[in-house]
């Protein structure tokens, strides 16, 4: 696909009707665990409404920990979604995994930057550094692009069994 076609799939930063129908189809395909286990879909909360918001994403994974990376900055909804949900999502592949994202410091973002550039090559027209660009590149555009680590959420809290006698 030409980087033109890219680009103007999310011209302003968001995707036009285009890209969210072609985002539809396939988050359905990355939810249901067909598509390769880097493919997944990202469910939030809306901010706005409290509905929940689908978003087919791409991880990359550095030092054994997940990452997700917004390709399209920081006005990405879902990167807001996040936000205001204080990290608590759910990802789909296969099968459902509640996680917390806990966004990464600029300063920490370029390694996970670099490996996402390399598994998701359509990024990189919204990405100005090359795939195989010295570290200090990557770590001057790090600030633009929100990067989230993603672990298990943790389990909710254990009730004890009630004592005989007691309810």
């Amino acid at each position: 696909m030409a980087a033109s076609l890219k680009r103007w799939f999310y011209r302003g930063g968001r995707p036009n009707r285009a890209a969210r129908a072609i985002d539809r189809w396939t988050g359905r395909l990355y939810a249901l665990g067909i598509a390769p286990n880097r493919l997944v879909v990202l469910e939030v909360a809306g901010r706005r409404t409290g509905r929940t918001v689908a978003t087919p994403l791409v991880m990359a994974v550095v030092g054994g920990e997940r990452h997700l990376v917004s390709m399209l900055g920081e006005g990405s909804n879902w990167v807001r979604n996040v936000r205001a949900a204080g990290g608590a999502a759910v990802l789909r592949h296969g099968r459902r995994e509640e996680v917390c994202l806990d966004e990464v410091a600029p300063e920490h973002r370029a390694a996970v930057l670099r490996a996402y550039l390399k598994r998701a090559p359509n990024a990189r027209v919204h990405v100005p550094v090359a795939a195989d660009a010295p570290e200090a590149e990557f770590a001057r555009v790090a600030p633009l692009f929100p990067v989230f680590r993603a672990t298990p959420a943790a389990p909710p809290p254990h009730d004890p069994e009630p004592t005989p006698g007691t309810r």
